[in-house]
């Protein structure tokens, strides 16, 4: 099974995040790092349009597709690459900017979508326990129907707590998205949503169009380098390890 990576210079918020140094390495060779603990990728691709990411990628070992400039989300991305791949290989996207993925999480979202009754889309969340996350924009948030499917992302404080009393749990998503080949392939001939362009989530341009996207729960809380305040951090946290 194919990982890949999707990179970009250009970020809004943090342009030339994947090259950022945390603990001595680039941001982007930290998650690609984490990718090769896992057991079930066969293959790591980074895929970038940055000579400059790619420059330093092909310097720390990693297999590099260059891509096109103008593509929308890191899943038009990774779907430049998957157009590469056999027809029936599921890919992973890792995102660029999670240098705390977890491989067995990694490895669990392979064996989603190789298991008897496979999802056409997967990821991943944790359950939120500290408050400050759920005012964070930054901090993307789930909501689950009782088959675990996705009912909505957003950046946005979901669900809200009118009743506290219910006790509803606040789930905390991670960046990390698993797809079958041919769903991917269709899923970025769909035009960009209102509902993606608004919160810019390219995940909810599959629920735009109907489709269901599994979600795995998982204990670990990854915190993704969304902005340079995130770099502290995340550094704390990798000098742990």
């Amino acid at each position: 099974m194919t990982g890949i990576i999707p990179a970009r210079w250009a970020s809004t918020r943090f342009p030339g995040k994947p090259l950022h140094l945390l603990a001595g390495k680039p941001l982007i060779q930290h998650v690609w790092e984490r990718c090769r603990e896992a057991k079930r990728l066969t293959r790591i691709v980074v895929a970038t349009d940055d000579d400059r990411i790619a420059v330093v990628a092909k310097n720390f070992g990693a297999e590099v597709f260059p891509t096109r400039t103008d593509h929308p989300s890191g899943t038009d991305r990774i779907a430049e690459v998957a157009r590469q791949l056999p027809e029936n290989e599921p890919v992973i996207n890792i995102q660029g900017d999670e240098p705390l993925v977890d491989p067995a999480l990694i490895d669990c979202i392979a064996e989603a979508l190789t298991s008897e009754d496979p999802p056409e889309m997967v990821t991943a969340a944790s359950v939120i326990t500290d408050p400050s996350a759920l005012v964070n924009p930054n901090i993307v948030k789930a909501v689950l129907n009782r088959a675990g499917d996705a009912l909505y992302f957003s950046r946005s404080r979901i669900p809200f707590p009118r009743n506290t009393a219910a006790n509803a749990p606040a789930y905390h998503h991670i960046g990390i998205y698993g797809y079958q080949r041919a769903f991917l392939l269709q899923f970025v001939e769909w035009p960009q949503g209102v509902l993606e362009q608004a919160e810019q989530l390219e995940q909810l341009r599959a629920l735009e169009n109907g489709a269901r996207i599994r979600v795995l729960i998982t204990a670990q809380a990854a915190r993704g380098v969304d902005t340079p305040a995130d770099v502290a951090f995340v550094e704390a946290h990798l000098a742990g390890r």
